[in-house]
């Protein structure tokens, strides 16, 4: 009995230890947990709140998830969604060149640092410039058709941002061009982090260039890339409006060729009168939750990987 009790003496002070060593950071936590309520958390849950609503004449009323199946069933919402899944299609592009440029910016004997500042010099640059830029090389009289038919190739001119049929690969393209940048950087960071005795060691039991890469370069590449394919997936799906605003002047056209998801937004709040600013407040909702879940399965993913 008296062991009892000694041994209950004993563990309500470490007991109240821990609880004193998980108490002590709170207060020095408490203002970012603040800003992050007040910067994140309120928009957040106006949003949600604003989406169930809808406002006529000075008067809102509740609509519960009306705004919802609106934007669910809209043709144009259904097109802009198509087009940031298609989006998607960059990130292995991306993925791919990125990790080649840098394994041959590795290798370079002389002139690394030139290359370097080259290759990552779009990433730097703003939105708006090389939008500006390509909307003027990509025209019909551009400066792109004006090569190509200076070189004798003037059958395959198009006009890149005025088709249909070219307005998204080009915009592909642009984004591309543009986010490459920031993967090279990446994975060359990487690339030079490690000991060169991995790659002779290969070296030395026979391995070519190819085989050298991918059995050694990519595996030691594996969470990089997987941290720039999450990345990449949300630029893709939330951080495209700038592109899109830029080139095709706020329309989303030719006709809905370039429509994505933010400009639907924007031009629901903004475009068609105060009214639907409720629309846009349930698409920037059902926005959210997409980034969200595909955030989630990227990391739950990753986290698999990591314990297979």
């Amino acid at each position: 009995m008296n062991g009892t009790m000694a041994a209950g003496r004993q563990f309500r002070p470490a007991r109240r230890r821990r609880v004193a060593a998980w108490l002590r950071p709170i207060p020095y936590i408490l203002p970012s947990i603040a800003a992050i309520v007040l910067i994140f958390a309120y928009p957040l849950v106006r949003l949600v709140r604003e989406s169930t609503q809808q406002s006529y004449a000075g008067v809102t009323k509740d609509v519960g998830l009306t705004n919802y199946q609106f934007v669910l069933t809209d043709s144009d919402f259904i097109t802009a969604v198509t087009h940031n899944l298609l989006l998607l299609l960059c990130v292995p592009i991306l993925i791919l060149l990125s990790v080649l440029f840098a394994v041959i910016l590795n290798e370079a004997a002389r002139g690394r640092r030139i290359y370097s500042t080259v290759l990552f010099l779009p990433y730097v640059l703003s939105v708006p410039v090389i939008s500006v830029l390509f909307n003027y090389l990509l025209q019909l009289n551009g400066g792109v058709n004006s090569i190509l038919r200076a070189l004798g190739l003037g059958a395959i001119a198009q006009d890149w941002l005025g088709s249909e049929s070219w307005a998204l690969p080009s915009l592909m393209a642009v984004i591309v061009w543009k986010e490459l940048g920031f993967g090279i950087m990446l994975f060359f960071a990487r690339i030079i982090s490690l000991p060169n005795e991995l790659w002779e060691a290969g070296r030395v039991d026979g391995a070519g260039w190819w085989r050298l890469h991918w059995h050694i370069t990519l595996p030691q590449l594996r969470g990089i890339i997987e941290f720039y394919a999450v990345v990449e997936s949300i630029t893709m799906l939330s951080w495209v409006f700038a592109y899109v605003y830029v080139i095709s002047s706020g329309t989303g056209g030719p006709g809905t060729s370039t429509l994505v998801t933010e400009l639907y937004i924007y031009k629901s709040a903004f475009g068609y009168g105060t009214n639907n600013l409720n629309i846009a407040s349930a698409a920037s909702a059902i926005l959210f939750v997409g980034t969200v879940v595909l955030m989630f399965i990227n990391f739950r993913v990753r986290r698999v990987d990591l314990h297979a």
